[in-house]
């Protein structure tokens, strides 16, 4: 077995046409642990509960003006629950690394806050990664904002800190109404932590993207991996072809994600991950859909140093 746990809240992908989703297990939750959180399995135990979160077509009637049925705090209370079941029934003191995305990335913060922060089993949180969500910093500062006292991950054997980020193309200006990277809050910015360079700078990323479906059904496409190759197996890794940097951009903090192209290369120059609604990519969202595949076998290779530096603390 593995020596620490991995407990992941998925993001929004519930097909249910209701403001939350049920709790039956659909292929759309199975798809996204698969895709975003099979790959810890190699340095984790890892526990992925099913909660009742607001649905994709709750937020796409809010995005478009329509009234929404969904209630956060129901979702919330089941996340709440189910981590309280896990400590209850399954750490047993063991350190264990919160990994979030979008929704899940927003419940695992209020997580944190409410209900680790200041308490005993803050000794055991390894890290959390949440990307994919506006997690507020005070300008230029690693600790405070929308979380208390866990500062942000700035060394690979760091432990009890987060990694949280938001991608976006390289060189894309995040428009003023931007869902992700800029705060509209005085003082605080949107955190940026590159899982690939924790102390910032440039670095390329160890991406494993999926082959098969996309995590939503409304990503921009993803042109063929390679010329005259047929992908048999579940990640695409494109080593060299994409870098990454935390940057300010006009007032935006966002993790910018370059494509390395080389023309000479058979394997593709191109990745998708963008939102696409009626046709058009949302710029706000950035790559949001790839938040998790651009950085996740950087972040699996965090998750071994940062869980053997836990366990060598104890």
């Amino acid at each position: 077995a593995q020596p620490i746990d991995c407990f992941y809240v998925y993001p929004t992908v519930s097909t249910d046409q209701s403001g939350n989703s049920d709790l039956s297990i659909d292929a759309a939750e199975t798809n996204v642990a698969k895709v975003q959180f099979a790959p810890f399995r190699t340095i984790c135990r890892t526990y992925a509960p099913m909660y009742r979160q607001v649905t994709l077509k709750a937020l796409r009637d809010v995005l478009t003006g329509k009234a929404s049925s969904a209630d956060r705090v129901m979702a919330y209370k089941d996340v709440v629950a189910a981590w309280d079941d896990y400590l209850a029934r399954d750490n047993k003191g063991r350190g264990v690394i919160l990994i979030g995305h979008s929704q899940g990335s927003g419940l695992a913060k209020a997580l944190l806050h409410n209900e680790i922060e200041g308490k005993p089993v803050a000794r055991q949180l390894i890290a959390a990664y949440i990307p994919g969500n506006n997690v507020l910093v005070p300008a230029g500062k690693d600790v405070g904002g929308d979380l208390a006292s866990t500062p942000l991950c700035r060394g690979a054997r760091q432990t009890g800190c987060v990694v949280a980020w938001v991608s976006f193309r390289d060189g894309k200006v995040p428009p003023a109404d931007s869902r992700f990277g800029r705060s509209s809050t005085p003082g605080l910015d949107v955190a940026c932590v590159n899982p690939a360079a924790l102390g910032g700078g440039r670095a390329p990323l160890t991406a494993l993207l999926p082959a098969g479906a996309a995590i939503v059904d409304n990503s921009s496409a993803q042109a063929a991996w390679a010329k005259g190759v047929t992908v048999t197996t579940p990640f695409v890794a494109l080593p060299g072809l994409l870098s990454g940097e935390c940057q300010a951009v006009d007032g935006a903090h966002v993790l910018a994600i370059r494509t390395d192209a080389d023309a000479n290369d058979p394997r593709t120059d191109s990745i998708g991950g963008d939102v696409v609604a009626g046709g058009a990519i949302i710029e706000g969202w950035g790559l949001h859909l790839i938040d998790v595949n651009a950085v996740l076998g950087d972040l699996v290779a965090l998750g071994h140093h940062q869980g053997q530096a836990w366990l060598a603390s104890r």
